[in-house]
């Protein structure tokens, strides 16, 4: 009872949202006809509502914890996070979403990994793809369960195992049962929930620092002055990569792409393109000095950065306890609108791009066993995520490194140039992999991030093996569509 008593305004909230995201389940079970409705929207949906869910997706617990917490022990250097997210964003809705869609609509692809097998005519390229997306996919949602876990472990009192289970629950039955109708609905409305978080979250946090001024006390004082160099934590190359492997998956990253697919018409690619940016520019400039502002909250004690904000949340001090039941509830919609999209894209890229190229699996099945798929993803990352192997940032930037370094010179290559050859993706795929796992062990490890010699050599590959080929028939498929 006395549990009840302290928590139950955040739990009225969250019933509220629960009602709400299975209100938008039962929507999406009704809209969705076929597998194009169930992965992809049926090409048909309009640019706000993408550029929402194309914001709220990337803005997980990833971003209001890990990213947020970060400039605690990675200083103010880590504040270059926002501007290089806004450019990226800027630059998948400029240049990949038009290409992009034009070419998945014309050959009926609805994932990464066919858009790789079709593209480079190599069923090869394709189920490695697809391996590859579901492997970073693992890795990135172990991330999200981390930080929502932690959350709800400080804020509501609950065991961090409870929590894990909980969000399983929730994620795994309004993902399975609504697709893609389902998930962008619920990202829209999360993305307006979260600017209004962050936006209480930061002023909660800088007031209860000293103001907007406490900022130059923190940089004088002896414990917390070397956070205002340039290499705070870590020489500044190696910040730059995780941040660039943080913000590069946005042209590579199949969740975030899966949205260009959805879209009706170029007049929804400018909408999107608007809606994206202007919230992550709002969103993402104040989440970024939270880390800072909290050492005149909380001290400089705290060793593990994952647990600033939810320290923050559970202060009553800072945010009174509506408000801050208001930012609980917004980081758990956060939470979701990650897990949802990778949940239905590791289920729909297992189910198209590895058991139906096994066996042939009829149209009017599909839907069905891809609910299944997401089923046991999610039970899979539950497991995994009770004992998580890092840090929510180590996790989030190896997904992204391995997307970046892996799929770079598949999406942006083979959207713009006219050569690339089968074997000239196998081999970007396969050494993006390799050059990421052992860089660490080389000479240069500890001074350049992994995604950059992964990304450069990858792209090596690919180049030189496209040159030793005429181009494919796909790509001229593409120029016929896009002119």
């Amino acid at each position: 009872m006395a549990w009840l008593q302290a928590h139950w305004i955040a739990l009225t909230l969250i019933a509220g949202y629960g009602a709400l995201i299975f209100r938008h389940a039962l929507e999406g079970r009704r809209g969705t006809k076929g597998r194009t409705d169930y992965y992809i929207g049926g090409r048909s949906m309009g640019g706000a509502v993408l550029g929402l869910s194309f914001f709220a997706t990337y803005s997980s617990t990833n971003s209001f914890v890990g990213f947020s917490g970060q400039a605690y022990t990675y200083g103010a250097p880590w504040l270059l996070l926002a501007p290089i997210v806004v450019v990226f964003s800027l630059s998948a809705w400029l240049w990949i979403a038009p290409r992009l869609r034009a070419f998945t609509g014309a050959v009926d692809s609805v994932t990464l990994a066919d858009y790789v097998g079709f593209r480079f005519e190599s069923n090869i390229a394709r189920s490695l793809a697809a391996l590859i997306v579901i492997s970073a996919s693992f890795l990135y949602m172990i991330a999200v369960f981390k930080g929502v876990g932690s959350l709800l472990e400080i804020f509501l009192d609950i065991p961090y195992v409870a929590a894990i289970w909980f969000v399983f629950v929730v994620v795994m039955l309004y993902t399975a049962v609504g697709g893609f109708i389902s998930v962008v609905k619920t990202d829209a409305v999360q993305g307006v929930v979260m600017v209004f978080a962050a936006i209480l979250l930061f002023w909660g946090t800088v007031n209860s620092a000293g103001g907007i001024g406490a900022i130059e006390s923190i940089r004088d004082a002896e414990l917390t002055s070397e956070l205002f160099r340039w290499d705070a934590a870590m020489p500044f190359p190696v910040l730059i990569g995780i941040i660039v492997a943080g913000t590069l998956k946005f042209i590579v990253d199949p969740r975030q792409l899966s949205r260009f697919y959805a879209l009706a018409d170029k007049r929804a690619v400018r909408v999107g393109l608007f809606a994206s940016t202007a919230a992550f520019l709002v969103v993402y400039t104040i989440l970024m000095p939270i880390g800072l502002y909290a050492h005149g909250v909380l001290g400089s004690g705290l060793t593990d950065s994952d647990l600033v904000v939810p320290t923050l949340l559970g202060n009553a001090d800072i945010l009174p306890a509506l408000p801050a039941a208001f930012v609980l509830v917004a980081m758990l919609a956060a939470a979701m609108s990650s897990l949802d999209s990778v949940l239905l894209v590791m289920a729909s890229t297992w189910e198209r791009d590895v058991i139906s190229v096994i066996r042939n699996v009829d149209e009017k099945h599909v839907v069905k066993e891809t609910r299944r798929w997401v089923a046991v993803f999610a039970l899979i990352t539950a497991l995994l995520a009770v004992r998580p192997p890092a840090s929510i940032v180590t996790l989030t930037a190896f997904s992204g490194s391995l997307y970046a370094a892996c799929f770079f010179p598949a999406v942006v290559f083979g959207l713009f140039w006219k050569r690339g050859t089968g074997a000239g993706a196998v081999a970007s795929l396969l050494l993006g992999a390799l050059v990421l796992l052992v860089w660490d062990f080389s000479p240069y490890g500890a001074s350049v991030h992994e995604v950059f010699p992964a990304m450069a050599l990858s792209s090596l590959a690919y180049i030189g093996l496209a040159l030793s080929r005429p181009p494919l028939a796909a790509s001229s498929r593409l120029d016929s569509k896009l002119n």
